[in-house]
């Protein structure tokens, strides 16, 4: 009877030690951080209520103005060009500028050409709060003012982005296992994410854009705020994903907008393939013929050839 007694204690105990195990993992479960992928994802199904409207027939390409629905109810502007070179299906590549600057801007309006010339199809989007988008006049900043809105008009554009490949397989002009990314200083930190989350992206270019974001709080970079702050909108932890598909990074060695070192960061977390090509020159004042022609060749070489 008094072994008996002894198992039931011993069997009571480890049955109350399993129960307390159980309840601390169920109470700590909804405090876990959702993980990076999960904060991007969205419902394809969505209808994108989408528009076009054909606006400009040049020799070198037809351009229509394009609206379409993404997440969170915003209306994205964007403009699509289809070359008239070549036949369709047309590989494709999203273009997408700097901080401030909007879909027409005269850099944009350049690669745009040089793109359509080369046998490209481009859309280009306006980032949310820019362009034709435009509704409240904050400063984009970072570090202070409005810290939340400058992020989610980074978070809101990845999904814009998303969409804009939705519509894109809408298109019978455009073959949709041929599309690339390139994307300008904001454009290139917001694509990192883009491309790093969406596989349709089969060849990245990213030019003069960085990572490791936190380290632009200065000796605030390590603070755990700071890091739970940019770690959605940190293109250093997304980059490792676009492989094994092609990354190229551009960059200025004189940036005095994206400190190099945040490029230097960003191509040593990217997995091969990948490729860096340096400028000896600032954020300004690379050469933008030369930039976009390096972008063509990279597209003619995992775009058009990846056959």
């Amino acid at each position: 009877m008094k072994w008996i007694k002894i198992i039931a204690l011993v069997f009571g105990s480890i049955l109350l030690l399993l129960a307390g195990l159980w309840f601390l993992l169920v109470a700590k479960s909804p405090t876990q951080s959702i993980s990076l992928e999960n904060y991007y994802a969205y419902d394809k199904k969505l209808p994108l209520k989408d528009s076009i409207r054909q606006i400009l027939d040049t020799t070198d390409f037809t351009l229509s103005y394009v609206t379409f629905r993404s997440v969170h109810n915003q209306q994205v502007t964007s403009l699509l060009s289809i070359p008239k070179t070549g036949q369709p299906p047309y590989p494709a590549v999203i273009l997408m500028h700097g901080v401030g600057d909007r879909k027409t801007v005269d850099y944009v309006e350049a690669g745009n050409t040089l793109l359509t010339r080369a046998g490209y199809a481009v859309l280009r989007l306006d980032t949310h709060n820019h362009g034709d988008r435009k509704i409240d006049d904050y400063d984009f900043d970072l570090k202070k003012g409005l810290k939340y809105w400058t992020r989610n008009t980074i978070t809101q554009t990845v999904f814009d982005l998303q969409r804009a490949v939705d519509f894109l397989e809408t298109q019978p002009a455009i073959d949709t296992s041929k599309i690339g990314y390139y994307g300008i200083s904001l454009g290139g930190i917001i694509g990192t994410i883009f491309c790093g989350l969406d596989e349709r992206i089969k060849a990245p270019v990213i030019a003069i854009a960085g990572g490791s974001l936190h380290l632009l709080f200065g000796k605030d970079a390590l603070d755990q705020e700071v890091q739970d702050y940019v770690s959605v909108i940190d293109p250093i932890n997304f980059v490792e994903k676009i492989a094994p598909r092609p990354l190229l990074m551009i960059n200025a060695e004189n940036d005095e907008v994206i400190p190099p070192i945040t490029s230097k960061l960003l191509f040593q977390q990217a997995k091969a393939p990948k490729e860096i090509i340096w400028y000896p020159t600032t954020h300004k004042t690379v050469p933008l013929e030369r930039v976009y022609q390096d972008g063509i060749d990279w597209f003619d070489k995992y775009l058009k050839d990846e056959d």
